[in-house]
């Protein structure tokens, strides 16, 4: 319907998008105070839970999926108000920068400013300094473990306990990982969509995006270095029996290279971080789903933290499909596979 629209010149693919998933105001909880605030500029929601407390609570950061282009406070308003109640956390949800309007490393700078922004001021929310944690699914998952790794080396703020990364985008050098290809045509993302909004944060375009699915746009020698960290061989032989053709990338092309050489970042693609950054992670959880194009990319960073000595608490959801915790009582009804996973959150949650 989006393409359709675009076409007539009605309005953007990226306009009907968030028309469809701008979510609505919920009523009051009963369990919860809820208000919006700005944390350094940063609008954010911020949850608390009304009951009485023996101490200082966990302190959970979200950051909301929506391949950096769509969602807002709104759209995962159920899914945060669960999370606070059944974790009985302060969860601060932020809403920042949507491409391709706000090109990266806006949404980045955003959700670093409002994490850092909350820690330092911490003590007006009543949470434990030592137990604050980042949270989020694709797109934010992304954010999540971009924020972890750049607050990793600080030394004027409190470490974070963990980070919880849901389905998370965490690479743009190979759309040809097992999982791209077994799960190409599975809603809720498809393989040219995860090109796609990959290319809308970082150039506000989708220019080159068969180059970019093709892998002509990293140089053999980059990719070569990157192999360690980026490969099909890395992932368990369990996860390629279902029908995975390898692809070999075409030629390089250095003017598209030239466009999207910030792929290489790692605080836009975090699995690419250097070691030296990776093993001073805190305490990790990664969930999965099998019918996901990026279940590889969670997959190949489980690997990255464990052989960096993190621990990580992983867990895959054999029924999941992608944006499936978003779905949490979606217009009154529920997948049970993302329940069990959103579930899976707070039991991880309650044990730190």
């Amino acid at each position: 319907q989006g393409k359709i629209l675009e076409k007539t010149g009605l309005c953007s693919q990226i306009t009907f998008g968030r028309y469809v998933r701008q979510g609505r105001k919920l009523g009051v909880d009963p369990k919860l105070f809820i208000q919006d605030l700005q944390f350094n500029k940063v609008p954010v929601r911020v949850y608390q839970p009304k009951a009485t407390s023996d101490g200082r609570r966990r302190g959970i950061i979200f950051f909301h999926g929506g391949g950096w282009v769509f969602g807002s406070l709104d759209t995962y308003e159920k899914v945060c108000r669960y999370i606070s109640r059944e974790s009985e956390s302060v969860v601060v949800s932020v809403q920042y920068r949507l491409a391709p309007e706000h090109k990266y490393p806006a949404a980045y700078e955003d959700c670093l400013n409002a994490t850092i922004h909350f820690m330092k001021n911490i003590e007006l929310y009543g949470v434990d300094p030592t137990n604050v944690v980042v949270c989020g699914d694709s797109a934010g998952g992304n954010l999540a473990a971009a924020v972890s790794q750049t607050l990793a080396g600080r030394s004027d703020l409190p470490k974070l306990r963990a980070q919880i990364l849901i389905y998370p985008g965490l690479q743009a050098l190979d759309f040809n990982l097992p999982s791209y290809h077994q799960n190409r045509g599975v809603p809720l993302l498809f393989r040219e969509r995860a090109a796609f909004f990959a290319l809308q944060y970082l150039n506000g375009d989708a220019l080159h995006m068969q180059e970019v699915l093709e892998g002509s746009h990293i140089p053999p020698d980059m990719r070569l270095k990157y192999r360690k960290w980026v490969s099909p061989d890395n992932i368990p032989e369990k996860f390629k029996v279902r029908g995975v053709k390898p692809l070999r990338p075409t030629d390089f092309i250095a003017e598209v290279y030239e466009t999207v050489k910030r792929f290489c970042e790692p605080s836009l693609c975090p699995l690419l971080a250097e070691d030296a950054i990776v093993h001073q992670l805190p305490e990790s959880f990664i969930l999965t789903c099998e019918y996901d194009v990026l279940r590889d990319d969670g997959l190949l960073y489980k690997k990255r933290l464990e052989d960096n000595g993190v621990r990580v608490t992983w867990y895959h959801l054999e029924d999941g499909f992608h944006g499936i915790i978003s779905l949490y009582d979606y217009c009154g009804f529920s997948f049970p596979a993302g329940k069990r996973g959103l579930d899976s959150v707070v039991n991880f949650l309650k044990s730190l």
